[in-house]
């Protein structure tokens, strides 16, 4: 969100970047959304149904990473960080749903 630019250069591969003036403004918006889910997700009371959606929610995005890395080139090796920070929410869903009281 605040230099889309350099996060395009260090998590994009090359043939993949584009120097269209849309993009650092869908990059930059992109991580605005993130930090919107990641606000609404730090200020909310989850229940054991709330830990279950949010982790089947993100295993699609596990998906995206194994294909724009191993099948399409897109991501970098550093771009993998969003498959490791996935994989810690997943755990942490995990780990609250089994604390969590019932609803």
């Amino acid at each position: 969100m605040i230099s889309p630019t350099s996060v395009m250069a260090l998590t994009i591969t090359p043939a993949f970047q584009s120097d269209a003036p849309i993009v650092p403004i869908l990059m930059g918006a992109f991580g605005a959304q993130a930090l919107i889910a990641g606000l609404f997700a730090a200020f909310s009371k989850f229940t054991k149904a709330t830990f279950l959606a949010y982790g089947i929610g993100l295993l699609p995005f596990f998906g995206f990473d194994y294909w724009f890395y191993a099948v399409v080139p897109m991501l970098t090796p550093l771009g993998l960080a969003d498959a490791v920070g996935n994989a810690i929410m997943l755990a942490l869903c995990v780990m609250g749903w089994r604390k969590a009281e019932r609803a």
